[in-house]
């Protein structure tokens, strides 16, 4: 069961004027499920993307860069789960080419006007004869308001679907910003084994969208992670219409772009929180905040140190107070000069660690109870700067390997 997170509500998700979602069962793995996803996007839009730095990216994800670079307005996205179309080669690419040039013919576009995406196994080839035959069904199913019926079909291990929207005042008139997203295992930041996508019917520049789909992804997919492992696919695209009745934000920094920027940000981090909330076997959500910092790349690689680490992780799954386990990841984390004199370790209001050795004050019965809770905070004290940064993880319990162990079957 996920981690203080339920299904998506329909009524607190909002239509985006210019987007249009459709949903089939395609049979790309499995029969009876919802697999394949059309977006139609009206001309005029900006999109922009953020995409997974494995080297050994997916078919998919090569198309989307090329498609995104040409500059040509995009106009619709193609999303299959249940086969990942990766370690595919030149069969892949051709495949999903294929893909993207049937939903094209139907819409009387050109194939680079089309964003593709998969999802689910590596290293099978994309049946993308059974995709084109569901275009037609997933064309006919196309509405403003299918953004939970978007976010089941792009589901592998989830257990539960990923959805959130917005409104928000910008220069005088009501925006509505809706965002999906999946992923489960396999999830690290830069990113991971996930898709989200967001839209807003606000009036965008294209030359800024890239600098806010980056923004939006490094404070919030960026700052997940479940297993350490970064996926082939991941993807995180944002779509703005600029359908809204006011000025066009050309400038993050403008007033109306700090706080566009700051709602999208608020429903991207609550979609990034809810696929650690939803990690493959979860059975707490972690917060880990580092202050004290010299600078916020260094809290970021301690804190990344210590959500990535298994020790920690399974102490947590146990509600075993081994608080040792966390200053170790602090001290491999990879700061040369470090002083552990300076370190202080909470585990919410519990002072475990001063000055880098146990408080004196500190009982086990303390720590024993924080970790027993659900939802926990971990701060941590370096005593070297200013500098603060949080990210987002779970702790691993025997459904993690279970899951892992029997996904293909």
């Amino acid at each position: 069961m996920p981690v203080n997170l339920s299904a998506p509500n329909p009524s607190e998700l909002f239509p985006i004027a210019g987007v249009r979602i459709g949903v089939t069962e395609a049979g790309v793995r499995k029969a009876n499920r919802k697999d394949l996803t059309v977006v139609l996007i009206d001309e005029g839009s900006s999109v922009a993307g953020v995409f997974t730095k494995n080297r050994f990216c997916a078919a998919p994800v090569q198309i989307c860069r090329n498609n995104l670079s040409t500059g040509r307005g995009i106009r619709a996205m193609l999303i299959n789960t249940g086969n990942a179309n990766a370690g595919t080669g030149e069969d892949g690419l051709a495949r999903a080419r294929s893909t993207c040039a049937a939903l094209a013919s139907k819409l009387k576009l050109s194939p680079e006007d089309v964003l593709p995406f998969s999802t689910g196994v590596i290293m099978e080839p994309l049946p993308s004869d059974r995709i084109e035959a569901g275009l037609d069904a997933a064309l006919a199913d196309a509405n403003a308001s299918n953004w939970v019926r978007a976010a089941e079909g792009i589901m592998t291990t989830d257990t539960v679907a990923k959805a959130f929207g917005a409104q928000v005042v910008i220069g005088g008139a009501v925006i509505s910003i809706t965002g999906i997203s999946k992923g489960a295992g396999m999830i690290r930041p830069n990113m991971a084994t996930m898709l989200g996508f967001m839209a807003t019917d606000a009036c965008v520049s294209p030359l800024v969208m890239q600098q806010l789909a980056r923004e939006l992804a490094d404070g919030s997919f960026n700052r997940v992670t479940v297993d350490g492992d970064t996926s082939t696919n991941d993807s995180f695209v944002v779509i703005a219409t600029n359908k809204a009745e006011h000025a066009q934000v050309d400038s993050l920094e403008s007033v109306d772009g700090q706080a566009l920027k700051a709602a999208m940000l608020s429903v991207a981090r609550k979609l990034a929180q809810a696929i650690v909330r939803d990690g493959e076997g979860a059975t707490k959500f972690i917060t880990i905040q580092v202050e004290g910092g010299k600078t916020s790349d260094e809290c970021r690689q301690v804190a990344y140190a210590i959500a990535h680490s298994p020790l920690v992780k399974t102490a947590f799954y146990a509600s075993d107070p081994n608080l040792g386990r966390i200053l170790a990841a602090v001290g491999y984390a990879g700061i040369d000069d470090l002083d552990q004199s300076g370190i202080d370790l909470f585990l919410d209001d519990v002072h475990v660690a001063l000055h880098g050795g146990r408080n004196p004050a500190y009982r086990e019965e303390d720590g024993q109870r924080v970790m027993k809770q659900s939802e926990i905070l971990v701060r941590i004290g370096l005593g070297r700067g200013q500098a603060a940064d949080t990210v987002w993880t779970c702790d691993f319990s025997h459904d993690y390997v279970t899951i892992n162990a029997d996904y293909r079957s």
